[in-house]
């Protein structure tokens, strides 16, 4: 009879916490009606919070526009939610000098609701992230970033719109550990968003009407990825539930079009042209390219339990298009109605804008023609950027030969007077030219991992001092100085600590014994260079001093 009670009464409490379990997981009723939502929402910042020199984008024009949509639709019975895919900081000097303050205060100003954290935001140490998340004041999301077994930042967020409830959950690449100094992210994991997502997918639904994810992943269209972790596309169609994606981190505008049955992203989209967004598994997945070049909307309708996409938009903030005139000559005209900048975003903005361009309008070299670090020249084949920049480290390391990982190169140098903004926008990280002396055996490992990296991904080497054959990724033969690698000699090699941390998948040399951290900051270093020395492009070619057969 005992035994008979205690089953009932284990039954009976099994059944109740069942029934708890299900009644947490309900949704919560819908609001009656219908409500009209407006997702607004931009991506890959990158510190452009000051329009460009033909006056293209820049936080005061958005928030001009921010406001304008948001009066729109609230005239219409609507309500607006501004969301954004992360990588607020990097890419512009008047930006990187200052930490991203105007950025972040300039969201802030504008109103964002939340954003997702992207590779980029620990391009510098943790505490100044834990700054800026104080400078932005709304939830800076990540739900799939650990420390110590915890959660590192607030993973999702759930907000409400005309009585509708919408969870926002932010995931990051787990291809971060990779693309950033490993000793900003020491201790910090990046597990699988994915898992992380279906996991909280049924605590978001005993929340919330509606989740959307805020995620810095990418968009690789039908999910063919390469090199890169699972992006958008991947995550929609293994996870079920999700009703909307707003990401980040490929940094292309997300308009598709249909070709021969196949969906595939209209990679020649043309500023105010229409766009349609990705939809996988029931998901809808947009982004709204880089820089603050589009705000993308979104309009929905939520009705008993449906939502429906009424309409989608990328809308440009002051872009132009070149246009020969009758004379002949190239002018430049935006593709739409130019917008206003907002008086009070201008005067927040001003003393950041000063106070950056004052010391990085100062000419600091000069060079006869143009060294080229375009982005899809430099991570597919030796430029003589990458070439420039690494025979500046080798000759600071006082060194043998020089590698560079390409995803360090960010820009172009033009002909002519070189300012300390030119240095800063081709090397924006701050990271410290190191050295480390190799038994030739070691280098020739080293050289044999760096062949084998990618064409396309940030790490492609790009080398100076060194003459290599490589057949299929495999290393055929290397010399330096002219010479055979001699397996017993002793060689120095000069690299910036990031890839020495084992960044970007190389092997870690940081913990060689014939490492050194030169203490030397990149940027000053090129800066000291240019100084002392005119740049004469023809001697940076690379020639055939690295043949990939």
């Amino acid at each position: 009879m005992l035994n008979r009670r205690l089953v009932l009464l284990h039954l009976g409490t099994a059944l109740l916490l069942a029934g708890c379990a299900s009644f947490q997981a309900a949704p919560p009723p819908p609001p009656a009606g219908t409500v009209k939502l407006t997702v607004l929402h931009t991506n890959d910042h990158h510190g452009r919070f000051w329009k460009n020199g033909d006056g293209e984008y820049g936080m005061a024009a958005r928030k001009t526009l921010i406001d304008h949509v948001r009066r729109e639709v609230a005239a219409q019975g609507g309500y607006t939610l501004l969301l954004d895919g992360g990588d607020i900081n990097t890419g512009v000097p008047e930006s990187d000098t200052q930490d991203a303050e105007p950025d972040f205060k300039g969201m802030k100003a504008i109103g964002y609701d939340a954003m997702a954290v992207g590779n980029h935001e620990f391009d510098k140490p943790l505490p100044v992230l834990r700054k800026q998340i104080a400078w932005a004041g709304f939830p800076v999301l990540s739900a799939n970033i650990y420390k110590g077994g915890q959660r590192l930042f607030t993973p999702y967020t759930v907000l409400e719109r005309g009585g509708l409830k919408i969870a926002v959950l932010g995931l990051t690449t787990d291809d971060t550990k990779k693309m950033v100094d490993p000793a900003n992210v020491e201790g910090v994991e990046f597990r699988r968003p994915a898992a992380e997502a279906a996991a909280l997918l049924p605590e978001l639904k005993g929340q919330a009407h509606l989740v959307f994810a805020a995620t810095h992943m990418g968009h690789y269209p039908d999910g063919q990825r390469g090199v890169n972790a699972p992006g958008d596309v991947e995550m929609a169609r293994e996870v079920k539930g999700l009703d909307l994606i707003v990401g980040g981190h490929s940094q292309n505008p997300v308009c598709m079009l249909e070709q021969m049955g196949a969906a595939k992203r209209n990679e020649a989209y043309v500023p105010g042209t229409p766009c349609q967004p990705d939809r996988q598994n029931g998901t809808w997945i947009v982004q709204a390219h880089e820089w603050g070049k589009y705000v993308g909307r979104a309009d929905f309708e939520y009705t008993g339990g449906e939502l429906k996409l009424v309409k989608y938009a990328l809308l440009p903030v002051n872009l132009m298009k070149t246009v020969k005139g009758a004379d002949g000559k190239d002018t430049k005209q935006p593709y739409t109605e130019r917008i206003a900048e907002d008086p009070a975003m201008l005067a927040l903005l001003q003393p950041y804008q000063d106070k950056g361009r004052a010391a990085l309008d100062a000419v600091v070299g000069e060079s006869d023609g143009v060294l080229n670090g375009k982005r899809e020249d430099v991570r597919s084949k030796p430029t003589n950027m990458g070439v420039f920049i690494a025979t500046v480290m080798m000759h600071k390391a006082k060194a043998d030969l020089a590698i560079m990982n390409s995803g360090g190169v960010r820009d172009s140098m033009p002909a002519g007077k070189l300012t300390y903004k030119d240095v800063l926008k081709v090397q924006p990280f701050g990271n410290m030219v190191s050295v480390v002396e190799l038994k030739g055996s070691e280098l020739t490992t080293y050289l044999e991992a760096a062949m084998k990296m990618s064409p396309g991904s940030g790490a492609f080497p790009q080398f100076a001092g060194v003459r290599i054959v490589a057949e299929g990724g495999k290393l055929v033969s290397a010399s330096v100085r002219g010479a055979p690698i001699d397996p017993t000699r002793t060689y120095r090699l000069a690299l910036n600590n990031f890839q020495a941390n084992g960044g970007d998948g190389y092997p870690k040399l940081s913990t060689h014994p014939g490492y050194v951290n030169t203490g030397f900051v990149d940027a000053d270093v090129m800066r000291e260079y240019l100084s002392k020395n005119k740049v004469r492009v023809a001697d940076f070619e690379p020639g055939d001093a690295v043949v990939r057969r």
